[in-house]
């Protein structure tokens, strides 16, 4: 039963709701990630910046775990840290990232629901999310400027699927193999459908 829902939604996206279907190029990234819906792959950190030497040594794994026509979640676990998900939504205008952080206990931490909107229709394969103004005023409030001008970007191909963050100062990228499914982990802490 499980298969025939995801496939449902993989096939729904097919006709998502966008702004210019199949042709459109954030519709095709989203029916691109969506094809790996149930799904979930190893990663690895590229980038080489010290502060990710945390995550450079950690297991990196993200897991498709969601689909809908106009949203798709994905977990991303750090080592056993379940702590994070993706959150990718259709807009009217474009498409919109979100970063969904709870604690342990399913409670949202301080700094959750943090991303932003795109500013153009990008690539099929690739999306970029400048931080929005709700992400700006709770970073301000949490004591971290330095995360006002962050950009996200999330790239998909047939072999590799990425997420980066860039600011001046700071870049972060893990490239997942999109060729080697893996187990699937248990869902996040606070995942709720």
């Amino acid at each position: 039963m499980r298969a025939v829902l995801l496939a449902t939604a993989a096939l729904a996206l097919t006709g998502c709701a966008g702004q210019g279907g199949a042709s459109d190029p954030q519709d095709r990234f989203m029916q691109a990630i969506a094809a790996h819906c149930g799904k979930a792959f190893a990663g690895r950190v590229v980038t080489t910046d010290p502060a990710d030497a945390s995550f450079a040594g950690q297991k990196l794994v993200m897991h498709v775990a969601a689909c809908e026509p106009d949203r798709i979640r994905i977990p991303f676990h750090v080592g056993d840290d379940r702590s994070r998900t993706w959150i990718l939504t259709r807009t009217a205008a474009g498409m919109r990232l979100k970063h969904d952080h709870r604690h342990q206990d399913g409670t949202s931490d301080v700094l959750t629901m943090y991303g932003g909107d795109t500013a153009t229709p990008g690539t099929a394969e690739r999306q970029d999310f400048p931080v929005d103004a709700d992400s700006i005023a709770l970073f301000r409030a949490n004591d971290r400027a330095a995360s006002v001008t962050n950009v996200w970007a999330m790239e998909v191909t047939p072999t590799r699927f990425a997420y980066e963050l860039r600011r001046p100062g700071r870049h972060f990228r893990v490239e997942f193999d999109l060729t080697q499914p893996i187990a699937t982990p248990p869902m996040p802490w606070g995942w709720q459908d």
